[in-house]
């Protein structure tokens, strides 16, 4: 029994190194920038979440969605870059990891200018995020280049899942919103 808790305890541990796994991507400008957000829980989920919510919707939004957390992202890179930090990045990052969770567990449809304005912020946090790890030796283009390629990756399989998955299996959908939601919370808690 002692060595379950232990076990445990050690789990606990490091699941902040998981879920916050910035550094340590390499050198390599692209290959940094495409590891960013696959290797981060926070940015993984955030993006996958973006396309299962943008596939949810209906119109312009099911594009507007991805485009404008690409485009967000991007200017958030270019900030961090120029070493532009924003006050509770961390917070915005788990915040968005929750929101867009709910978004996709209730399946929410807003006012296509209210879903941009608020995908546009939390974009701006995760590129900030991005631009603010851009390794020593990284070229800032490639690495720009590669986490904005990861990030519209991330954005097509969650979009992918929903649009070639039976209508049945749109509670799933909804499942894994919920999950992300509260991985979001645990995140904040962090």
């Amino acid at each position: 029994m002692n060595l379950r808790k232990t076990l445990y305890a050690i789990a606990l541990f490091c699941t902040p190194a998981l879920a916050f796994a910035h550094p340590g991507h390499g050198d390599s400008g692209i290959m940094a920038g495409l590891a960013h957000p696959v290797f981060g829980l926070d940015h993984l989920l955030a993006m996958f979440a973006v396309g299962l919510w943008a596939a949810q919707q209906s119109g312009a939004a099911r594009w507007a969605l991805p485009l404008t957390f690409v485009g967000s992202m991007l200017i958030g890179g270019l900030l961090g870059f120029a070493g532009v930090e924003i006050p509770l990045m961390e917070t915005g990052i788990a915040g968005s990891v929750l929101a867009f969770g709910l978004l996709v567990a209730v399946a929410a449809r807003l006012p296509v200018a209210v879903s941009m304005t608020l995908t546009a912020v939390f974009a701006l946090t995760h590129g900030v995020a991005h631009g603010l790890e851009l390794p020593d030796l990284a070229s800032p283009f490639g690495y720009a280049i590669g986490f904005v390629v990861a990030t519209a990756a991330l954005h097509a399989v969650g979009f992918a899942l929903v649009r070639f998955l039976p209508q049945a299996a749109a509670p799933l959908v909804r499942i894994a919103g919920a999950a992300s939601a509260a991985t979001g919370v645990w995140l904040l808690a962090s």
